[in-house]
């Protein structure tokens, strides 16, 4: 009796190659963007080490709770706005990631200070 692993390892592979996995459909994303916070526009970014001020913007003017990670993942700020400003002049040049949140919707946004 001849073993025919070649034949069985080609064979796992071709099914493997054909095989779509799990991605998401159009429900997940048609969720993902109803639970989005309207208008959201975090500018300027870039922003340069000179400047102490961005401004976060949405349709709604609603309280906004804005917590500031660097990349390690540990948060820097956690200020709670009213207003668009946010105050950065306490950040160094680096990237850093924005989690905002507003009527219990959250987003994040990428922030690069140089």
């Amino acid at each position: 009796m001849k073993k025919n692993y070649f034949f069985y390892v080609l064979l796992l592979v071709l099914s493997l190659m054909t095989f779509d996995g799990f991605s998401q459909d159009i429900a997940s994303n048609d969720l993902k963007n109803s639970l989005s916070i309207e208008g959201l526009s975090v500018f300027p970014n870039p922003v340069n080490i000179g400047k102490s001020t961005i401004y976060i913007d949405t349709k709604q003017n609603a309280l906004k709770s804005v917590a500031v990670f660097n990349v390690l993942g540990k948060q820097i700020l956690a200020p709670v706005i009213t207003r668009k400003e946010l105050d950065i002049s306490t950040l160094g040049s680096g990237v850093y990631i924005l989690k905002i949140t507003e009527n219990a919707v959250t987003e994040t946004r990428k922030l690069v200070i140089r």
